[in-house]
């Protein structure tokens, strides 16, 4: 079988997309899915997206891993799809669509992709160092200093496959605050152009490897700042590069929270499975 798709990646966190609109992939296709995301014998990447239809929305995202298996929401793979899904003509501004959590709203403007992500209602801490919370995805947040010395796969793994959150285990992110840019008021007009807030890296269940960045996890780290004072927007650092992500606040839940960044089709091709 010959499978058509096409590239993308999000600040370095990298998907395989495929418009199956006409529902033929296989989606019990664990080994297949697996191959195409390894980088050595396939394609190569954090996971596989597919573009589907839905009944009452513009489309509807389905998420695998690149273990194979169906997972929770992605938030760059969210910002991925909408762009995927402009470039096919769904959509020219604005889109609804449906992913695991529910329905999210997304922006498309000159290749920048703002997307709504879920209200939170509830940060459990368990100092005042580490949180934990639910953004379509689970993150245990866990402050550290000299973030990009951090041994992140050895921490990350141990915290992710740790009793307290087993059995499905949780994402895993460490936060520098850059205490420099702590009190900055941020624009997001020009993205780029503004210093970062935090510095975020992120250890991924499911891909079991720290990814370059990690959309769920840059709005978790965001949210718990939010949380401890910091004002909207904020500013994310990642080794894939900047994001923003916005929010506001009732009561005590967080809502009309946007994550905000450039997203971009690498390439496509086909490939023989």
């Amino acid at each position: 079988m010959q499978i058509h798709f096409t590239k993308y990646q999000g600040k370095g966190n990298d998907f395989v997309m495929i418009d199956d609109r006409q529902e033929i992939f296989d989606t019990q296709n664990v080994a297949l899915i697996a191959k195409l995301c390894d980088r050595r014998f396939g394609v190569g990447a954090d996971g596989l997206i597919l573009l589907r239809n839905d009944q009452e929305l513009d489309f509807r995202m389905v998420y695998f891993n690149s273990d194979g298996l169906q997972s929770s929401f992605c938030g760059n793979g969210g910002r991925c799809i909408a762009h995927f899904a402009h470039s096919l003509g769904i959509f020219e501004s604005e889109t609804n669509f449906r992913a695991y959590d529910g329905i999210h709203k997304a922006y498309y403007k000159n290749g920048v992709i703002s997307l709504k992500m879920n209200n939170v209602e509830k940060i459990r801490s368990e100092d005042t160092k580490a949180y934990y919370l639910h953004t379509g995805s689970p993150h245990y947040v866990q402050f550290v200093e000299k973030v990009a010395d951090y041994e992140i796969e050895q921490n990350g793994r141990r915290i992710r496959n740790s009793v307290a959150f087993s059995p499905d285990g949780t994402n895993v992110n460490f936060v520098e605050i850059l205490e420099k840019n702590k009190n900055r008021k941020a624009k997001i007009e020009d993205l780029e152009q503004e210093m970062p807030h935090i510095f975020v890296r992120t250890y991924e269940r499911g891909v079991e490897a720290e990814t370059l960045s990690c959309g769920t996890g840059v709005t978790a780290c965001a949210i718990v700042c939010g949380e401890l004072g910091y004002e909207s927007p904020i500013i994310v650092q990642t080794l894939g590069g900047k994001m923003a992500v916005s929010f506001g606040k009732k009561e005590e839940i967080f809502t009309d929270i946007f994550l905000i960044g450039e997203v971009e089709a690498v390439f496509e091709g086909k490939i023989e499975v």
